[in-house]
């Protein structure tokens, strides 16, 4: 199996992960999307995600700029993607037991059990990699760690006065996931996994309607904070981002906080 692996890398080289793909998509709509701006998430969350996309990611909208293309693109491996699966099955652990948090429970009931949940589809894709590629299931990765703690010591903020900041990562993670999370999928199944499609990038049911109930719950949530708390949520995109992007730095072959 290794050396199916190995064959497959080499017959892939020219499928990259490279710096035009964003590390970390937030996955909302673009300005073309027929909808009309309504409410906290639209008016105010994505406006502050646009401000960091590019214009290769976001034709319309994207204000940050360009990273330079590198002279030879990277060419990210099985152990890369094992890597980034564990460490990201680590924070959305932590962001699901946080939801169960009986502190928080009052405020964040309405985020337990959504359909976005991802711990259990990455268990599955993890236990399946490593014994399909004979591999050693690495430990959780400092980059994992570290965005972990980030967001254990948001819920642990007195009086969930963290909430509007971790409202903001949860998000940002999870909404990310089901955008450009999925096109970095399409790049990893072939690549590396012979076009086979990760449960990582499966959900149970309507994803559309999943995601509109999630946003549906976070305006409920918005519309009952003071124009602070809202700042607070807001002025957390970029901390969102840098989390996300750290992760998907393993594709990069990064494996230490940036």
């Amino acid at each position: 199996n290794n050396n199916n692996n190995n064959n497959n890398n080499n017959n892939n080289n020219n499928r990259v992960i490279r710096n035009s793909t964003p590390l970390f998509n937030s996955g909302h709509p673009t300005a073309t999307s027929t909808e009309a701006p309504t409410g906290f998430i639209d008016k105010e969350l994505r406006g502050a995600a646009m401000k960091l996309h590019t214009r290769s990611q976001a034709p319309t909208e994207g204000e940050a700029q360009e990273m330079a293309a590198p002279t030879e693109p990277y060419i990210t491996t099985m152990d890369d993607y094992l890597h980034f699966l564990v460490d990201s099955q680590h924070v959305y652990r932590v962001f699901e037991e946080i939801m169960t948090d009986t502190e928080l429970t009052a405020v964040l009931t309405p985020f337990v059990d959504t359909g976005l949940e991802r711990t259990g589809p990455l268990e599955t894709d993890i236990q399946f990699i490593v014994n399909e590629y004979e591999m050693v299931r690495p430990e959780v990765g400092e980059i994992g760690a570290i965005y972990a703690k980030e967001l254990r010591e948001l819920a642990a903020v007195k009086d969930n006065e963290g909430v509007p900041q971790l409202i903001c990562h949860y998000y940002n993670h999870y909404f990310a996931h089901t955008a450009g999370g999925r096109m970095i999928g399409k790049q990893m199944s072939s690549l590396l996994l012979n076009k086979k499609t990760l449960e990582f990038y499966k959900w149970d049911g309507d994803l559309k309607k999943i995601k509109s109930d999630v946003k549906n719950s976070i305006e409920v949530l918005a519309a009952s904070w003071s124009r602070e708390e809202k700042d607070l949520c807001v002025d957390a995109t970029q901390a969102a981002f840098q989390g996300g992007g750290m992760l998907n730095a393993y594709l990069m072959g990064i494996s230490s906080p940036l």
